[in-house]
């Protein structure tokens, strides 16, 4: 199994910055990619961005675009998401998540850790 924890969030000021760290765990050899979601109050869950393990291939949400970051650290085991001129409305709980060889979508969570823009 691969564990997941996520650190880094807090209170930001609007245009700020805030760099999320997702440590992975466990059967680490089992990842196929990861990636980031978050989820506000009310609303569904969102996908933020997303990379693969071993090429780094990415993606990313038409909202953060031009604005966050994935990256790994393949020595590490750790994924990060750079937030730049982050904005009120990605206040929201952000999530860490695995898709582990052979399945069809992601099959671990983390936690989550909680992200504030304050306008």
């Amino acid at each position: 199994q691969v564990q997941l924890v996520e650190s880094g969030g807090g209170l930001v000021q609007a245009g700020g910055s805030l760099r999320l760290s997702c440590a992975a765990s466990g059967r680490t050899i089992n990842i196929f990619a990861m990636g980031w979601f978050r989820q506000a109050p009310d609303k569904e869950r969102d996908f933020v961005a997303r990379i693969t393990w071993g090429g780094g291939t990415t993606s990313y949400a038409d909202s953060v675009k031009g604005r966050f970051t994935i990256s790994r650290d393949y020595v590490k085991n750790t994924v990060y998401l750079q937030m730049n001129n982050l904005k009120p409305q990605d206040t929201a709980l952000y999530y860490c998540a695995a898709q582990t060889q052979l399945q069809p979508s992601y099959d671990r969570w983390g936690q989550g850790t909680q992200v504030t823009v304050s306008s």
